[in-house]
Order: C-alpha cells, then sequence, then structure tokens
C-alpha cells in the first residue's frame, strides 16, 4: 500500500505512474548505462531516463549525456565506448556528503603552518 502511494505522488524517489504509462505507451527503449538506468525515446523525439535509484542528474555518464542533449559525437552511436586504463568510473556528486574532499578532514593531511593568523586566537 505504501509503494503505491509512493509511485503516485514522490516522483523524487524513482518514476510516478504518469511517467510510467508515458513509458509504455509512448517509449521506445533506447538501452541502459552500467547504473541500471534506461533510456527512452517518445515518437516526438523527446528523450527521458528512468533511474535505478534515487533520481540525480550526475547518475547519467558521459556516454548517454550526449545523447539525452542530441550532441552529435561517436559516442551518440557507440553506448558501449572503450575507456582507457586511466580514466575513473562516473560516480555522483558527492559534495556536502561525509565522502566529500575536505582538505583538513585529517590531521596528517593538514599543511604545519610556520605562524597563526591573528584571527586564530
Amino acid at each position: 500500500m505504501l509503494t503505491a502511494l509512493k509511485k503516485i505522488f514522490i516522483w523524487w524517489n524513482q518514476d510516478t505512474i504518469g511517467t510510467r504509462l508515458k513509458t509504455i505507451l509512448f517509449g521506445k527503449f533506447a538501452g541502459s548505462d552500467s547504473f541500471g538506468n534506461k533510456y527512452y525515446e517518445g515518437k516526438n523525439g523527446k528523450r527521458w531516463v528512468i533511474y535505478s535509484s534515487e533520481i540525480d542528474a550526475t547518475k547519467i555518464p558521459v556516454e548517454w549525456y550526449s545523447w539525452m542533449h542530441f550532441t552529435k559525437n561517436r559516442i551518440e552511436k557507440n553506448h558501449d565506448l572503450q575507456k582507457y586504463k586511466w580514466q575513473k568510473p562516473h560516480q555522483s556528486n558527492i559534495t556536502g556528503t561525509d565522502e566529500a574532499y575536505y582538505p583538513n578532514k585529517n590531521k596528517e593531511n593538514a599543511i604545519n603552518k610556520k605562524y597563526k593568523s591573528w584571527k586564530s586566537e
């Protein structure tokens, strides 16, 4: 019961019933990415994504970002683009979370200054 109510009213958890109906009736499946997101295209050319988990626009990898925004390049034809060994895997935006980078988070990473600011006392 609670899951059905979430599907109807809460759009930020995943797709709503309206999006699901639009996808079933008018959507043509274009593919999916490594995160499990599914990409669709309508008959009028509109494109959309159904996220596998929480909705976050940073969870779209670069291979599909160009497709979503109608950018013409070689990636659009080949969604299984080979990556170089120096390329890192895509990750969502971690700003403001515990995993975010803070320069003085650990004392061992802190910079030892030879002077003290007059505001620090």
